[in-house]
């Protein structure tokens, strides 16, 4: 029997819909599906990833059973186990961890887009541990942070064509992060006449091709770029002077503030031009500017929340918040919000209390949140907890090393490979070594599915369901159903985590069946069925602008959740956490030693700063780098600098670099392209999946071309806890090997 079936792809956060087509319960065709969510043809045009679905459903590299490990850890000796005999084992071992150890022994760590967060943070809540780990204090954490404490919520760009005067596309790509329906917007706005496109990047990235200005910050300096904007605007006279005075907390202080930071000296600071930086400023109070921001601003450390802060500042006194055609503040969700399945309200305040990063990051922990909740709640919302609470890796890793201040001696991870995309690799590596048990649940044997005692097989694309809610702050959820059940015996992360809390009594805490059902469960208080969503691809109500004017019980206007009920330029909470009142510039990660670079320079090595992280399609993270057509056209991990600085460094297109930091080495292919002249950008998540399963010695190749061999996951943000994965120092040199 043939039957065509909606589905979606997973290969990024998009989730595209496709039409499978089923014969006897295996997909035998697919093709895009232009009625459901995102609509636009476009995108999947362009995509090279999609086409991977079918062969991956059925690749021989799949793990299609639970494995065990029966060899040395990291030996590649494996047995195959039934569910049943590995479950039990899983939940004995973690039972008899927490006995002994209490119940932060356990820590997980979930990358995606393949999984679904919250019932990995239920499974953690109901075992009582809070060290759940992943990348948030990197990417999206300190945005949503600083938003909520500014505006009193998170807010999402709104371009409208014919409404909006400039488009600020700020330290992101994506045009290669995932070839989005926002990529094809953007180069609409590049084409039109009426919209200016500025793009802040140190690299010359597909937007800055398009952008009427071009301002390649030096990295880690965006914070100074935003207050020297600022400066502009304030100086000027271009501040939207009835909302700042009406909504507006602070603005004589930040307008003082701001003083010292003229376009000139932000120009020789961020090495920009200074008469780009006053076109900027202008443009951006001209009208509706709507601003974009990214990764490249989350990742440089001790700077990432005040650069985050100054650009709430900027968006602020121009009017541009919660505006049609700028920024809209989103909605709290009609359905069942990820808050609520995590189920973070049953730990305990023992359990709470065992927080690794309360004392090293007051407000990336439990006290913290509880901070904002109460603000929040003004609205009747609240941020994901477990994601906005998550543990900091450099603090687990240090209870797994020194068992200060409890032993940590589990691990589950789930969906990602730690050994590739956490910094630090020598430091992660021998951390996971010494655990006691770990559980990784992935497609494939990863370089860290070597070194587990059981991996358990993952149902993926086409396999399971699809809710993506992007952690419930707002009003939209989008995906579909599964074509067919899992293939052989693999399994949703939904259904294992299920299972194993089962056997560690948390049964009346996992009442839905399957994830489907539980979707089912989450969409129920919109009055959608799960049918009705899946038919569609996607739940959304679009937010009303200018909510703040709404009036409240009394009549008057609700105006912002924050301390003072007003848009707080000027802080009134951070102090509370030994944070800034006012944004300022933050001082840089520097992991080479002074001996190591007089040794290194000695020889011809040059002291640079370094990119990392940017997204290069068709490749995410350490993702797909098995696929032999992607291979051929891009096969070895590149170090990329301008012509200009190429020439000054003695370096060739095709030359192997050997970089170095104090952490360790790693080498590279060198390669020119257009970007600032005294940067180089190194690729990200690189090791080599087409060797076969990995194993010791060199797990796939993970100490090659690695560039988390360099770089260090010691916190230097001191409210979020983040670390630098931009603007850190490495010694670069030719070598023949």
């Amino acid at each position: 029997m043939t039957e065509i079936r909606p589905t979606n792809c997973h290969f990024c956060g998009y989730c595209c819909a496709f039409l499978a087509t089923v014969e006897d319960g295996r997909v035998i065709d697919l093709k895009p599906d232009p009625t459901r969510y995102p609509y636009d043809e476009r995108i999947l045009a362009g995509c090279r990833r999609w086409r991977m679905n079918l062969d991956v459903l059925d690749s021989p590299r799949r793990v299609n059973y639970p494995i065990r490990r029966v060899g040395q850890r990291g030996s590649g000796e494996w047995q195959r186990v039934s569910w049943d005999e590995a479950l039990d084992d899983i939940a004995a071992r973690l039972a008899d961890l927490r006995d002994r150890h209490g119940s932060g022994t356990l820590a997980s760590m979930i990358g995606g887009p393949h999984a679904s967060f919250w019932p990995l943070h239920r499974f953690m809540n109901l075992y009582g541990s809070p060290n759940n780990m992943g990348i948030g204090q990197i990417c999206w954490n300190p945005r949503i942070w600083m938003d909520v404490i500014t505006f009193g919520w998170t807010i999402e760009v709104d371009i409208r064509f014919g409404l909006t005067n400039a488009l600020f596309i700020w330290g992101t790509n994506p045009a290669q992060s995932d070839n989005s329906a926002f990529w094809q917007t953007i180069r609409a706005v590049g084409a039109d006449e009426n919209m200016a496109l500025v793009c802040v990047d140190p690299r010359f990235t597909q937007i800055a091709a398009l952008a009427d200005i071009w301002l390649p910050v030096r990295p880690g300096t965006d914070c100074t770029l935003a207050l020297a904007m600022l400066n502009v605007i304030i100086g000027e006279q271009r501040e939207d002077r009835a909302f700042v005075d009406e909504w507006c907390h602070g603005f004589d202080e930040l307008a003082e503030h701001v003083k010292p930071y003229t376009p000139e000296y932000a120009a020789e600071f961020c090495g920009v031009d200074a008469a780009d930086i006053v076109r900027a400023a202008r443009l951006f109070a001209e009208g509706r500017t709507a601003l974009v921001s990214g990764r490249g601003i989350d990742q440089v450390g001790e700077s990432v929340a005040p650069t985050h802060r100054a650009i709430c500042c900027l968006r602020a006194i121009t009017g541009n918040v919660d505006r049609a055609g700028s920024c809209i503040m989103a909605e709290a969700s009609d359905f069942t919000s990820e808050v609520e399945f995590e189920l973070t309200d049953l730990m305990t305040p023992e359990q709470r209390a065992l927080c690794l990063n309360t004392p090293y990051a007051p407000l990336q922990c439990f006290d913290g949140y509880e901070l904002v909740r109460a603000q929040s709640e003004k609205l009747g919302r609240r941020l994901p907890e477990r994601y906005m609470t998550s543990a900091s890796p450099d603090l687990v890793l240090r209870a797994m090393e020194t068992g200060d201040p409890y032993r940590v001696s589990a691990l589950i991870v789930n969906a990602t490979n730690p050994l590739l995309t956490y910094a630090d690799t020598n430091r992660v590596f021998k951390a996971l070594m010494g655990l006691d048990l770990i559980v990784v649940l992935d497609y494939y044997i990863t370089p860290t599915g070597a070194i587990a005692d059981y991996v358990l097989p993952c149902a993926g694309a086409i396999e399971r369901p699809i809710f993506q809610i992007h952690g419930g702050v707002a009003n939209m959820g989008y995906g579909g159903p599964a074509a067919v059940d899992p293939y052989y015996e693999r399994k949703t992360d939904y259904d294992i985590f299920r299972a194993l809390g089962q056997r560690l009594g948390q049964g009346d805490h996992w009442p839905d069946e399957t994830l489907a059902d539980a979707f089912a469960t989450q969409l129920a208080p919109t009055g959608w069925t799960w049918q009705d969503y899946c038919t569609i691809g996607i739940y959304h109500i679009p937010p009303e602008p200018e909510k703040f004017l709404k009036p409240d019980a009394d009549g008057k206007p609700q105006g912002f959740a924050t301390t003072t009920g007003r848009i707080e330029l000027a802080s009134e909470l951070l102090p509370q956490l030994g944070g800034q009142r006012l944004p300022e510039q933050g001082a840089f990660m520097r992991l080479c030693p002074p001996d190591l670079v007089e040794r290194l320079t000695a020889e011809g090595a040059h002291h640079v700063v370094m990119l990392t992280g940017s997204r290069k399609q068709p490749y995410n993270a350490s993702m797909y780098l098995e696929n032999p057509k992607f291979r051929a056209s891009y096969p070895c991990g590149v170090v990329e600098a301008s012509p200009t600085y190429a020439a000054e460094l003695g370096l060739s297109d095709g030359d192997t670099v050997k970089l170095t930091t104090g952490q360790g080495e790693a080498r590279f292919t060198f390669a020119t392209a257009k970007m600032r002249d005294d940067i180089i950008n190194v690729d990200y998540g690189w090791w080599r999946p087409e060797d076969g399963a990995p194993h010791a010695p060199d797990f796939g190749g993970i100490w090659e071309s690695n560039v988390n061999t360099l770089t260090s996951c010691k916190m230097q943000e001191p409210l979020i806890g983040t670390w630098a994965y931009n603007a850190i120092d490495c010694l670069i040199q030719k070598c023949e090997d």
